[in-house]
């Protein structure tokens, strides 16, 4: 209904980006871009096929614009990730993450404006029923309000429930999808508690030093000038490479910001870069490296429902590129500032 929606209101020459920002809106509501490639992967193929689109073009549309859901949303399993590791409120890594998600993203609008022009959009093929897409509006709602995750998530699996008893949806197949919601996590808790465990050893046998000893030695080679500034910067630059190196591994996101979380926490607090600053360079170069490897399990998605290469697939997965471009100037951007404001006058 959500998709539906979006297509009833995109014209022809507008599609790709349509379709990004419907991918945005439903990841960013649900918090997760394997849900929303399920979702909106399908239907954005019988799209591309109605209107001429290129498949790989919409493919890395699709996966451009889950990605930036995945990694904006507050109800997010990276965000939760990166907050509580770092220590901030979700909100104020929003806000922190939303400087640098929003050029990129207009940036990546444009690109696919010029990209993905077509002459007319092809007539949806479900209702749209604004009824079934209030769960998602009730959630980035409370999201943005500041409610804790679990009340949100909670009233949001009630509100789309009871959408669904409105219709044909009974209230033993609500118990039983919610059963299974439960046992279908049951592969992530015990690969937490392994990766806990295995962080829990790295720590214990000096591998988290021994890292946080070589980006100590890169940051001290690198920076020119001993100021906290420069410091900062350096270190903000070693964060998005630790979680980037660790991504490459482990292709996951979240685990890789689990991974990488000591050596961040330890970077931050050594080098003075804010908790919110520190979770939203975790995340948005953890969501950077998932949107642009071959071997993630995004892109073995899409690969698989359009019937491509997943290196096709990443190739036209503009976002991810434009959103490392967008952190990477943000980052000399704002301590360039730092360097020219004027000195603090003092009494």
């Amino acid at each position: 209904a959500t998709v539906a929606l979006g297509l009833s209101l995109i014209p022809g020459w507008c599609l790709l980006p349509g379709l990004f920002l419907i991918s945005a809106f439903i990841a960013t509501a649900m918090g997760t871009s394997m849900g929303t490639i399920g979702a909106v992967a399908p239907v954005a193929l019988g799209v591309a096929q109605a209107a001429g689109i290129d498949p790989m073009l919409m493919a890395g549309t699709i996966l451009s614009g889950a990605m930036f859901g995945d990694n904006l949303s507050i109800i997010s399993d990276t965000t939760i990730a990166a907050t509580r590791s770092q220590g901030c409120e979700m909100k104020d890594k929003f806000r922190e993450n939303i400087k640098i998600a929003a050029p990129a993203a207009v940036l990546v609008i444009l690109l696919y404006l010029v990209l993905g022009s077509t002459g007319e959009a092809p007539a949806p093929t479900a209702e749209a029923d604004l009824l079934k897409v209030a769960p998602y509006l009730l959630i980035l709602v409370l999201a943005l309000s500041g409610m804790n995750v679990f009340m949100v998530l909670g009233l949001g699996i009630l509100a789309a429930g009871g959408v669904g008893l409105l219709g044909s949806y009974s209230l033993g197949q609500f118990s039983k999808d919610i059963y299974q919601g439960f046992t279908s996590m049951q592969e992530i808790f015990l690969l937490s508690m392994l990766i806990g465990g295995l962080g829990a050893l790295m720590e214990r046998q000096g591998g988290l030093a021994w890292i946080n000893e070589r980006i100590a030695a890169l940051i001290a080679r690198f920076t020119r000038h001993h100021d906290g500034e420069q410091n900062e910067k350096a270190a903000e630059l070693g964060i998005a490479g630790v979680v980037s190196l660790t991504n490459l591994c482990t292709a996951n996101n979240t685990v890789a910001i689990i991974v990488a979380s000591k050596v961040a926490r330890d970077l931050a607090d050594h080098h003075g870069v804010t908790p919110r600053r520190a979770a939203s360079m975790l995340d948005i170069f953890s969501c950077v490296v998932q949107g642009l490897i071959p071997w993630g399990a995004q892109a073995l998605l899409l690969g698989s429902i359009f019937a491509l290469s997943p290196i096709l697939v990443v190739s036209m997965s503009f976002y991810p590129m434009a959103l490392a471009l967008a952190a990477i100037v943000a980052v000399f951007l704002k301590h360039q500032m730092g360097a020219v404001a004027p000195a603090p006058h003092r009494s």
